[in-house]
């Protein structure tokens, strides 16, 4: 029988940086861990870890062990929470994963509304430029452009949202008018870092401008933001994010129009706890009225009565 606090170390070992990283998140000396490590690869008699220089590595029989040792987790953490009655309180932590410019733009105005009604739940947001991992235990709900296509998740699309190019009327005023797609080749235009960007639905420029000149890159989309209203290069950008500010005006409005996809997603065993559930119902609510908004269609946000 496998060691369920052995189990513990070896899923927090191959989450962390490193084996001072893993012991300082257990709680305990890093010598603790490489020596319960290397007594729990006596147990089930097999290497898990390859020690070198990088750190600890997964051998292929650590990868095998860990989808049973994932497995063993949801289960303790289901059977803590049903015994406990945690899941049925409306109060506790719960830890909401998004995309950078949706967290900081959209969710984090109405997550203040949410901890107003729900006084007892407190709400991390991690708002990221990358995807936030579930099956890490990075956030109860995730919130990310792609649909996850396979693993023990609760998924729902929860709306599109609409993309355009965007520039200041000061910088349109030094320049000839725009007035083709093919123009965009003699003009800056600001975007991802094209090696850095985390997923395929954000290289949009390779269709929109290809050609274009591209002397400012970031792997935030607020950064990308801020630097379009300084004035000096065109920028393509979620609506939502681009009519925060009077100074950004459509470019090409009509000839280009990206649309993408918001997916909300949480963990099958985790879905049904109370706190987590209130979330959730209150993000559908609230990102349903709010669906003109992200499409570009209005320019101020609504929030459920």
């Amino acid at each position: 029988m496998l060691d369920w606090d052995n189990v513990r170390v070896f899923l927090e070992l191959t989450r962390s940086a490193g084996l001072v990283d893993a012991a300082k998140k257990l709680g305990i000396d890093h010598s603790t861990v490489s020596r319960r490590m290397r007594k729990f690869e006596e147990q089930v008699g097999t290497q898990l870890f390859d020690r070198n220089y990088v750190g600890y590595q997964l051998t292929p029989e650590g990868h095998r062990l860990m989808e049973y040792a994932e497995t063993m987790e949801s289960t303790v953490f289901a059977a803590t929470e049903e015994l406990g009655e945690h899941n049925r309180l409306l109060s506790g932590q719960v830890r909401l994963g998004a995309t950078e410019g949706f967290g900081a733009v959209v969710l984090a105005p109405h997550l203040a509304q949410f901890c107003g009604r729900y006084p007892h739940i407190s709400v991390d947001l991690i708002a990221v430029p990358r995807f936030v991992s579930l099956s890490k235990r990075e956030a109860d709900v995730a919130i990310s452009i792609e649909r996850p296509q396979s693993g023990p998740y609760v998924v729902t699309k929860l709306s599109d949202y609409r993309l355009k190019l965007y520039a200041t009327p000061a910088y349109l005023a030094r320049h000839a008018p725009i007035t083709g797609v093919a123009q965009l080749a003699q003009h800056p235009i600001i975007g991802y870092v094209d090696d850095l960007v985390f997923s395929a639905e954000l290289r949009y420029m390779d269709n929109v401008a290809p050609d274009s000149l591209r002397a400012f890159r970031s792997t935030s989309v607020l950064a990308q933001y801020h630097a379009a209203r300084a004035g000096q290069a065109l920028a393509i950008l979620p609506c939502f994010v681009a009519q925060q500010s009077d100074e950004l005006v459509p470019v090409l409005d009509g000839d280009i129009d990206l649309v993408r996809s918001f997916w909300m997603i949480s963990p099958s065993e985790r879905r049904n706890i109370a706190r987590v559930s209130a979330l959730w119902n209150y993000l559908r609510t609230a990102i349903d009225l709010n669906h003109a908004y992200l499409m570009g269609e209005t320019a101020a946000p609504s929030w459920p009565p």
